[in-house]
């Protein structure tokens, strides 16, 4: 559902494409990948075990959605008419930097497709087409479609992110993107295709959240994978040094690593062995 939708309102066109952001992201601070978030991307995935503890909550959702028995990590949302569903994860954050995949396919967005996070008290189902995640003081959402913040809209409009986008242009986010909540920080930022798109939302700190989305499509599926998280302590020296060397060398080039004159539990060090 949500197909259609009244006049006015900005909505992707369906043979429309990702394009990568142009340069003035790279060459502005503010896009800059913070360290933290750098080491921590740069680290293997976690176990599916702990991806299934963060996954979609089967008891925390709209009616109109469920969780794929197959498949934890996606849901399924009935084709109800006049209807925005919700769904929260089975984990809430308080502190650290956490980071998670979401898959969402560009055609099964429809009118309002919504990211973001929500304390225990956001409603997860309204009557009619919204952006259910950020119309209220309880949650804090990206609406992929009009490329839109949203929280409290009551008393807040709607601020562009990415934030230098021209007024006429609409980015269009790709399947695949991260969100990343930073709970020591109290900001929740979003990544898309290796670019860091900068803090979209502050004030998070003190609250307790959780990953959460709202749909209008019918038999849309959208899946979630928990990347992984940073406690609030300081890094150890020995990871900022691996870290430093990991750059030095290259993605590329770490198979390389085998070939350096170290000891053998130095290289499974560096390769996360």
């Amino acid at each position: 559902m949500g197909q259609k939708v009244s006049g006015g309102i900005k909505t992707i066109a369906r043979d429309q494409v990702y394009k990568p952001l142009n340069k003035d992201y790279i060459l502005n601070m503010d896009f800059h990948k913070p360290s933290r978030l750098d080491i921590l991307l740069d680290m293997p995935a976690v176990s599916k075990d702990i991806q299934v503890k963060h996954s979609w909550n089967e008891n925390d959702r709209s009616l109109n959605i469920f969780v794929k028995e197959d498949d934890p990590f996606t849901f399924h949302r009935h084709p109800v008419a006049q209807s925005t569903d919700s769904i929260r994860s089975k984990q809430g954050y308080t502190r650290g930097l956490h980071v998670w995949e979401i898959h969402w396919n560009t055609r099964q967005r429809g009118t309002h497709a919504v990211v973001g996070v929500s304390t225990k008290s956001a409603p997860l189902h309204c009557v009619g087409y919204q952006s259910l995640i950020g119309s209220n003081a309880e949650s804090w959402g990206w609406d992929l479609g009009r490329n839109k913040l949203y929280h409290d809209v009551k008393t807040n409009p709607g601020i562009t992110y990415p934030a230098l986008l021209n007024s006429d242009e609409n980015f269009v986010v790709p399947d695949k993107f991260l969100v990343v909540l930073d709970m020591d920080e109290g900001t929740l930022s979003f990544v898309v295709d290796g670019q860091y798109l900068g803090v979209a939302f502050k004030g998070l700190k003190g609250k307790k959240v959780y990953p959460v989305v709202s749909a209008v499509w019918g038999h849309c599926e959208i899946t979630m994978k928990y990347i992984g998280g940073l406690d609030p302590e300081p890094l150890p020296l020995m990871d900022l040094c691996r870290r430093a060397i990991r750059v030095s060398v290259g993605k590329e080039r770490l198979h390389k690593v085998y070939d350096l004159p170290l000891p053998k539990v130095l290289k499974n060090y560096l390769l996360y062995h």
